[in-house]
């Protein structure tokens, strides 16, 4: 049973311990039970973002051979929650000059729309709130429209620092969708569909069907590096540049404004390592189409393979120095963008010449 039909059957039967008939395919009751599950859903994510920027900290430190946060809590877990509070106990300080309406705006669309982009990613078979013929279609879009926060946030702050910091981010982001775009037509070649599950579903049973072992390695590469680059992580943090004085968009934010801007950030970041997983890496099928790795169910398996993609990402960060702007851009469009269109053309050629076109 899907996620969503089993959660509907438990709202109808816990509706009808109080006498209240719901017919969940129509009307209120459908609406309300997919309320709740978009709520519970969110929240686990959240919670679970909490721990990921927990461990995301042990990593650096690690490499750095620091302990990393370990005084809130039992071996600091409840650190996130600390940092948390303390944001949303701060004053929200509004720059006189600012465009008010709009620079409290801003982050509430950049957040929206990190959180609307899983809408569409399955972490089982059936677990997902919309199983839409066109998800890495809706995927894409509204990773393109997260940009829009980044340059509200610039332009209504008034601030010199903060609207070059949106100019320099919107460029980055807009250079790097390209790229990501032509690697996604060669992962929807193999697959032959838009929908997300059944990328999944064509790389089954196991390992031996995974994308990134093959042809598509390359374009797993370009994938990896370019989602840092969308995510502005390090070594392509020229937005922010966390580890200098100004930070670049959001300069002038602060308390929870600013909070919602980083919780936006990182829910893409975790979004990034979710397609890895399943455009490369089998989502949530096993290693190994044998007992006990087929025992494990799904969700673990995708948990797993995000947790170990969000590792790499932290690694990254802690290793590589930065890029500077004119590497970045060189590396998005005199490199990235002429291979991806090179490896469609070679995939294509490749499944015609071959006789694989699925379907």
């Amino acid at each position: 049973m899907a996620l969503i039909e089993f959660y509907q059957w438990l709202f109808a039967s816990v509706l009808g311990l109080f006498g209240i008939e719901a017919d969940l395919s129509y009307g209120w009751a459908w609406l309300f039970s997919q309320v709740t599950l978009i709520l519970v859903l969110t929240t686990v994510l959240l919670v679970m973002l909490a721990f990921l920027l927990l461990f995301d900290r042990k990593v650096w430190a690690a490499v750095q051979m620091r302990r990393g946060p370990n005084v809130v809590g039992a071996f600091g877990l409840l650190q996130s929650f600390a940092d948390f509070l303390k944001f949303v106990l701060k004053e929200v300080i509004l720059p006189a000059g600012a465009n008010k309406a709009v620079f409290i705006l801003a982050p509430l669309v950049a957040f929206t729309l990190a959180l609307a982009s899983w809408a569409v990613v399955p972490v089982a078979p059936g677990w997902v709130v919309a199983d839409i013929n066109v998800g890495i279609l809706y995927n894409f879009a509204i990773s393109s429209l997260g940009g829009y926060g980044v340059i509200m946030g610039g332009w209504a702050s008034h601030s010199k620092h903060a609207f070059l910091g949106a100019l320099r981010s919107a460029a980055q982001m807009v250079s790097y969708e390209v790229s990501i775009g032509f690697i996604l037509i060669t992962v929807l070649l193999f697959a032959g569909s838009l929908n997300l599950t059944v990328i999944v579903e064509a790389q089954g049973p196991d390992i031996r069907g995974w994308n990134v072992f093959g042809i598509l390695f390359p374009m797993f590469v370009l994938f990896f590096i370019s989602a840092l680059a969308e995510t502005n992580r390090p070594p392509f943090d020229l937005p922010e540049a966390e580890s200098e004085l100004v930070a670049g968009f959001m300069v002038e934010y602060s308390s929870t404004l600013y909070l919602l801007f980083m919780i936006g950030e990182y829910v893409n970041i975790v979004l990034m390592c979710a397609l890895c997983a399943i455009l490369f890496f089998g989502g949530w099928l096993p290693i190994i189409d044998v007992w006990p790795f087929n025992a494990i169910p799904g969700v673990f398996w995708f948990v797993g393979k995000v947790v170990f993609f969000f590792f790499l990402f932290a690694m990254v960060k802690a290793i590589v120095p930065r890029y500077r702007y004119d590497q970045l851009m060189r590396l998005g469009w005199k490199v990235f963008l002429p291979i991806s269109l090179f490896w469609v053309v070679l995939v294509s050629g490749y499944l015609l010449a071959f006789d694989k076109l699925p379907g």
